[in-house]
């Protein structure tokens, strides 16, 4: 089967580079993640890989060439027995009609080792005209809530894929019509119908029992998974045998559900991507009323988090320990500056404190700020302390970070904070923000509580949650009973390779920059 292989976005801003070398010729054999060019962009030179196992059949650009990002690069023939491709229809050319052409908006990469999304929302509809860079649909990962962009103006045609309904990577997701002048700006555009796997209508719902019994019977010995590579790595990390998976799609594929209710001995009941199923069961003859359960699947960031979570107590020995930080005059310190800021558009809250804080005290004790290898025997420190805050946003938990707190005041981490707290709860960080996190705070006492036991986020080696501020009885050095504003904060510590004895003294470091704000003052550089 033939297959377009679609130039993915190779860095922020970029919209074309120039191709320095060609790595493969037409008639070669490639594999999946093998190097196939080297490009420049303005920035960088860029290897590109394979996405799937086939053989090249015709390279659209000569040495020296420009490419344009989301435009075909060269074309495969895709070993499609493996399973290794998504089902899409091969490519026909741009339809024209009276100096108009109809060419397929194709999905690009929107993120590493995303090769599938939900389609949440269309923000518009069939023979809306659109503008270029508006915003068309929002998209779910497993990762973000991403919106997607028209690259030129024209026509919406033909929307290819459902609200609720998952869309392929590389695959198409609309269709223009637009200018033929400006369609023949795209070298290689090539017009692709929409993936069978979409086009095909979902199996009415059904308890995952009686599909699996029904369709397992039926395998032919030596049968062959036909399935994404998204899902073939789903099974692998469960150790399941995909081959002995019966799937549910079109022809026989396999999907994510099948992979999961295959390893819960089926049975859960199949829910269809645009909304949840309500099951009832038959209530006993002596009965005369009737059980409703709704059954939710767990996917995008949700199923992420829990499939981090999981694996970080499983593969991390984890400790607590807690203490609590007198913050009366460092509140009384924020309130003095508060307003004086807010008149330069300036939010300042009491986690740009915690932060510098919390990196002042790392520069002592970099242990905490470092990451430890898969097999326990080696650690990595960083200089950069990328110190990174969980937040309750409406897709999940997300924890972007702010990156080199230890060079920026805390004017400039209030004004990072801000900006990707407010993207976070709307589900928007981009992935840059959620990578390369050192060590995290997580603030539960902004909703509520006084004491937890964080998760860890796994690699990192230690994480902090605040509790909510009390005011609480205290002695004064004159013996008198005073109110102050105490909160209590727990640590998770990974055991592996701190003790407790460090992450006390930390703690009663970064306790004392908090509690003596003049100590901080002096302390930063």
């Amino acid at each position: 089967m033939k297959k377009d292989f679609i130039l993915p976005d190779i860095g922020e801003g970029i919209v074309e580079c120039e191709l320095v070398d060609w790595l493969v010729k037409e008639g070669d054999r490639i594999v999946e993640d093998q190097p196939i060019c080297d490009v420049m962009t303005d920035k960088a030179l860029v290897q590109i890989p394979a996405v799937y196992n086939g053989v090249v059949s015709k390279l659209y650009y000569a040495k020296g060439d420009i490419a344009k990002v989301h435009a075909p690069l060269f074309e495969m023939i895709v070993d499609v027995a493996a399973g290794d491709a998504p089902v899409v229809a091969a490519p026909v050319a741009p339809v024209a009609v009276g100096g108009k052409v109809v060419e397929d908006f194709i999905l690009p990469d929107i993120g590493e080792g995303i090769v599938e999304c939900e389609v949440v929302d269309w923000l518009v509809k069939e023979g809306d005209i659109i503008a270029e860079d508006q915003p068309v649909c929002d998209v779910m990962t497993d990762k973000a809530l991403v919106q997607i962009p028209a690259k030129h103006p024209g026509k919406v045609v033909k929307l290819y894929t459902a609200k609720g309904h998952i869309s392929k990577v590389h695959a198409p997701l609309f269709a223009i019509e637009m200018d033929a002048a400006l369609a023949a700006a795209t070298p290689g555009s090539a017009h692709v119908s929409a993936p069978a796997a979409v086009q095909a209508s979902v199996p009415a719902a059904a308890p995952v029992a009686a599909v699996v019994s029904a369709v397992a019977t039926s395998l032919p010995v030596g049968h062959k998974a036909l399935a994404s590579p998204a899902v073939r790595r789903l099974a692998r990390e469960l150790s399941v045998d995909i081959h002995r998976v019966p799937g549910t799609g079109p022809k026989g594929r396999v999907f994510k559900q099948d992979v999961q209710a295959f390893v819960s001995g089926a049975t859960a009941a199949v829910a269809t991507p645009a909304c949840a199923v309500v099951t009832r069961e038959a209530a006993p003859a002596a009965s005369s009323c009737s059980t409703s359960r709704r059954v939710e699947p767990i996917k995008g960031i949700k199923a992420a988090m829990a499939r981090q979570m999981a694996e970080s107590v499983a593969t991390i020995p984890h400790f607590t320990y807690c203490e609590e930080i007198d913050l009366t005059e460092l509140i009384a310190l924020r309130l003095s500056l508060k307003d004086g800021l807010a008149k330069q558009g300036v939010k300042l809250t009491m986690m740009p404190f915690f932060m510098k804080a919390m990196s002042l005290a790392l520069n002592e004790f970099p242990i905490l700020n470092s990451q430890v290898n898969a097999d326990c025997t080696a650690l990595t420190y960083f200089d950069e302390h990328n110190i990174g805050i969980a937040v309750d946003s409406k897709v999940g938990l997300l924890v972007p970070n702010v990156k080199d707190c230890q060079r920026k005041s805390i004017v400039e981490i209030a004004q990072d904070l801000t900006r990707l707290t407010d993207l976070a709860r709307e589900g928007r960080v981009s992935p840059a923000d959620l990578k390369g996190g050192t060590i995290t705070i997580s603030n539960i006492g902004a909703i509520g509580g006084t004491v937890a036991t964080p998760i860890i986020n796994k690699p990192e080696v230690a994480i902090v949650a605040l509790g909510k501020v009390q005011q609480l009885p205290r002695f004064d050095s004159k013996g008198h009973v005073v109110a102050r504003s105490i909160m209590q904060v727990s640590w998770s510590g990974d055991h592996r390779v701190i003790d407790g004895g460090t992450i006390a003294r930390f703690t009663n470091l970064w306790k004392k920059y908090l509690e003596e704000p003049s100590a901080m003052l002096v302390a930063m550089r």
